[in-house]
């Protein structure tokens, strides 16, 4: 390896050895000299419809891959991407930021350029990023860049959130020192002292001691990068175990004592019973926002919780700082004696229920009866393969997805903290790049074993679809495999369901979505089908073409535009039919 390098190079090569194969973002004036160097570094640049799907689709990516990363220009640029990174950094999705922004004597001269607010003051767009990245380079001096960039995605991997680069087009091509290079960027050995040895005798203790333990566990497990842990100590323990809408398919689902998502005071009398009389609840990875936690219900007591974050153990109310998550939670299952254990057999205890949604047959349904949630997700639980990654847009796609039973290696996506509708369908391109690529890997004998034969299934509504859809020419560009089922309920349920079920602002226009795959330029043959029963749904997934087929694939179902699934959102159409006729009345 020679001594210099290109910044650029430097900068495409580390993301190179993080496991960044594909680059997503938008060419603009201030960064077509940096985007020169993206494909001579062997990476796939994407080349998105706009900076904000570009966001979404580098946050997709990353959940698979474990870091993804845009590029877009300065200011217009970023700015029309901030609200992805936003998201990202709310829902913990390591991605890098990288912004072309103009030349160091440009911005030292304060010349009022195109792109700024033409008062000569350049930093503005990076101060905004700062409150959604947890680390930041304005890189300026050639010197100190290599550092400055190591420094900031350590961080990113590190806390699994986003991070911002800016590059000035004077400094793209400037020679750095590579010496760097020749050492990968790693996370910090944790620190493990005597106070973290006492943590886990505390712990085991508790452990040891518990007649009615159950786990739980979140989708910051995925971020904490301990989910193979949690799935270890959970086979090892049998303990009855729940997730989190968030933490759906983090670990092996079809093992014995996994139960499926707790839904608090949504959930069955007995679920909610067995919960409150746990005497422990070990917890990792909370992620406690009112969407992911059933509005806040579903939060286990603290007084029997052990509750496990990145760097603090939860015992009760005692808080035990500087423990490393990733080291204790792998030390649980190591040092675990099993024999300690009060023996609690979680497959037959009567407290628990059958598991979520399972699969129904269509000899259970009318082939001419309209489709409807209560039954569509079970259906479709049949349809889904290990290996798959499944999303559910905001909105009743989102609250139905979380409801399937999957088999094992399956990912779920489904809303959690930002809501940003329109987010799943550019996500889906990135997730479905990045499974292509784990693919890659697998057949290459370097990639792990489950994602020989996966597919990206996205469900989402009508309304969400017109947020993004330009995002559906990026997956036919890249000729990625991708189902997408639009739940074609006449606008926006989930709000008609929180206020204005009857409004006009609750509408969308009535596209003819079919007709989407031929205008982005699929090939003619793309599989697209519609469904209003039953039987016709029955049909369409019995055809090898969309189940087993290639590249994008569409279909449409048509609900009652305020028809939702049980849970929450049924709660608030109950509440908003209540008042709507009560305004009739009145």
């Amino acid at each position: 390896m020679s001594n210099t390098t290109t910044l650029a190079n430097y900068l495409f090569t580390r993301l190179r050895q993080l496991g960044v194969e594909a680059v997503h973002g938008v060419p603009g004036d201030f960064n077509l000299e940096l985007l020169d160097y993206v494909a001579p570094s062997g990476l796939l640049w994407v080349g998105n419809t706009n900076e904000l799907n570009a966001g979404y689709a580098a946050d997709g990516y990353s959940r698979i891959k474990g870091i993804g990363a845009l590029v877009t220009t300065f200011g217009v640029g970023e700015l029309s991407a901030i609200n992805a990174i936003a998201g990202a950094y709310a829902e913990r999705a390591p991605l890098v930021h990288i912004v072309g922004t103009p030349n160091r004597a440009t911005q030292d001269a304060r010349v009022r350029v195109h792109h700024t607010f033409n008062d000569g003051n350049f930093r503005r767009f990076g101060q905004m990023h700062a409150h959604i990245t947890v680390a930041q380079a304005s890189l300026r001096d050639p010197s100190t860049s290599p550092e400055d960039i190591d420094r900031v995605l350590q961080q990113c991997i590190l806390h699994s959130r986003p991070v911002y680069i800016e590059v000035p087009v004077d400094l793209v091509a400037v020679y750095v020192r590579a010496a760097n290079l020749r050492t990968p960027i790693r996370l910090p050995d944790p620190l493990v002292t005597p106070a973290t040895h006492k943590a886990l005798g505390q712990i085991f203790d508790r452990m040891y001691a518990a007649e009615r333990p159950l786990i739980f566990f979140d989708g910051e497990c995925r971020a904490l990068n301990i989910h193979k842990d949690v799935q270890t100590l959970v086979q090892a323990t049998k303990w009855p175990t729940w997730t989190s809408s968030y933490g759906r398919g983090l670990i092996d689902e079809s093992i014995p004592n996994f139960q499926g998502v707790y839904k608090g005071a949504f959930d069955t009398t007995t679920v909610r019973d067995s919960f409150e009389r746990a005497d422990l609840v070990l917890c990792f990875g909370p992620h406690w926002s009112t969407t992911n936690s059933y509005a806040l219900t579903a939060i286990p007591k603290p007084e029997t919780s052990i509750t496990f974050t990145d760097t603090e153990i939860t015992i009760g109310s005692t808080v035990l700082r500087d423990v490393p998550a990733r080291w204790i939670v792998s030390q649980l299952w190591q040092q675990l004696d099993p024999s300690k254990l009060k023996q609690y057999d979680a497959t037959s205890h009567e407290h628990l229920r059958e598991k979520e949604s399972r699969s129904l047959a269509f000899s259970d349904v009318a082939k001419d009866q309209g489709i409807a949630h209560d039954k569509l997700w079970g259906l479709f639980t049949n349809f889904i393969r290990p290996g798959d990654i499944v999303m559910g847009e905001t909105g009743t796609a989102g609250y139905g997805v979380r409801e399937m039973q999957t088999p094992a290696n399956v990912r779920v996506f489904v809303p959690v903290t930002w809501l940003s509708i329109g987010y799943m369908l550019p996500a889906a391109q990135g997730a479905a790049l990045a499974q292509r690529e784990l693919r890659t890997t697998v057949n290459g004998n370097r990639g792990a074993p489950g994602w020989t034969s996966g597919r990206t299934i996205l469900f989402i509504g009508d309304g969400s679809l017109q947020m993004t859809v330009q995002e559906i020419s990026t997956m036919v560009r890249h000729n990625l495999d991708i189902i997408i089922v639009i739940l074609n309920n006449d606008g926006y349920t989930i709000e008609r369901a929180i206020h204005g079920l009857k409004e006009g602002y609750n509408d969308v226009a009535r596209w003819k979505y079919l007709g989407a795959p031929s205008f982005f330029g699929a090939d003619e043959n793309a599989f697209t089908a519609s469904a209003r029963t039953w039987g016709e749904l029955e049909n369409i997934l019995a055809d090898k073409k969309l189940a087993d087929g290639a590249g994008l694939r569409m279909v449409e179902l048509f609900m009652d535009k305020e028809d939702v699934p049980g849970g929450p959102l049924a709660a608030l159409m109950d509440t908003e039919k209540q008042r709507t006729e009560s305004l009739k009345a009145a």
